[in-house]
């Protein structure tokens, strides 16, 4: 067995009609950045159940809460942040391929791997650049609320701003080392 095949899995095509096959290192980020994903869907649940009970508590006991306001935002920006890289793996993102889908497959594949060198792992990298020091500043300070009885800790929920852009830059490298192997195979 070569050293490409057993690094290799089945090629499928994936939302976006792309043919690309697994490798090691895609399958090990795939399989972390689902986890993610996964978890940050059972967000979309709590927020739900919270947006109820904020509901009903202000409608029918006249009970209102900064705090709960500020959980639903801070439950939103997460869910969302951390399902960026699992719509990348799993294709679900917005893509315009009215031109592409008429494309020959190598073009494509070219077309995916300059979109992810020149767009996504930079964008990936000049957010990172900014994030650290943004959120290194909001731990120092112990950055809260400004409401009165808001959330304290206002730097936790900016460090999903790290958390999620590592993660996308991940699933971009996941997809790179896909694509970099189906423009090595035979034409």
């Amino acid at each position: 067995m070569s050293n490409a095949a057993s690094t290799t899995g089945s090629a499928q095509a994936g939302p976006s009609g792309l043919v690309l096959p697994t490798t090691a290192f895609s399958r090990g980020v795939d399989k972390v950045i689902t986890w993610f994903g996964e978890a940050a869907s059972w967000l979309w649940t709590a927020l739900m159940l919270l947006i109820v009970a904020q509901v009903v508590l202000r409608y029918v006991f006249s009970i209102g809460s900064i705090k709960m306001e500020e959980m639903q935002w801070h439950l939103f920006a997460i869910g969302f942040m951390l399902g960026l890289a699992f719509t990348e793996i799993a294709e679900r993102h917005v893509r315009i391929d009215v031109a592409a889908e008429h494309w020959p497959q190598r073009r494509r594949l070219w077309v995916e791997l300059f979109g992810i060198l020149i767009f996504l792992l930079p964008m990936c990298a000049i957010i990172l650049w900014f994030a650290i020091p943004f959120v290194m500043t909001s731990w120092q300070l112990s950055e809260v609320s400004a409401a009165p009885d808001g959330l304290p800790f206002r730097w936790a929920l900016k460090s999903f701003i790290i958390t999620s852009f590592v993660l996308l830059g991940l699933a971009g490298l996941s997809r790179l080392s896909r694509v970099w192997l189906a423009l090595q195979a035979p034409r």
